[in-house]
């Protein structure tokens, strides 16, 4: 392998710089629009829950629902219901806000049905590791509801972006454009 000269270490080291900086700005960005959407998933999730439990129609269905599948007891099933019901709202937000702010340079600002389906399917990488999370901190650990579910927004956050960069937003040919940062 041929040394680099000086001048072109150099330009190595600062284009290497300006990729993690951009990566880094990226990962800020979508933490804060990850507070927005937490806050939107957290508040759906409880109101859905809510109000499922006090359905006298919705705990009926759940019990059917958890009696017929076998996939857990009624409280795991409505926990799960109103988890994937806020995750839904609150992924379609992400997306507009994340097009739009942190990868506007991938996405030229511009929403498509093939990206937000897309950014759905990785997304739900991230909401079987929330449920999961959820579930396990909830009626494993026991921890109450409300600090099982911060903790599965959590896990949820470091499987979303890995994916949201490296994948939904890649550019092709790049790593997620990081190296095509305008500012």
């Amino acid at each position: 392998m041929a040394q680099l000269s000086p001048s072109d270490s150099a330009r190595a080291k600062l284009a290497g710089a300006w990729r993690d900086r951009a990566l880094s700005r990226k990962a800020i960005t979508f933490a804060l629009i990850g507070l927005v959407n937490t806050a939107v998933d957290y508040g759906i999730f409880l109101l859905v829950r809510a109000a499922l439990g006090r359905s006298p129609v919705a705990l009926a269905l759940i019990d059917s629902i958890a009696d017929r599948c076998h996939c857990g007891r009624p409280e795991t099933v409505l926990l799960i219901a109103a988890n994937v019901m806020s995750w839904t709202v609150a992924v379609s937000g992400s997306y507009i806000m994340n097009s739009s702010i942190t990868f506007a340079t991938e996405s030229g600002r511009k929403l498509s049905w093939r990206r937000y389906l897309t950014f759905i399917v990785a997304g739900i990488a991230g909401l079987i590791a929330n449920t999961a999370t959820l579930v396990f901190a909830a009626q494993i650990l026991l921890l109450p509801v409300w600090l099982a579910k911060g903790i599965a927004i959590l896990a949820s956050f470091v499987v979303n972006f890995a994916l949201s960069h490296f994948v939904v937003f890649r550019v092709p040919g790049g790593s997620g454009g990081d190296a095509r940062e305008g500012d």
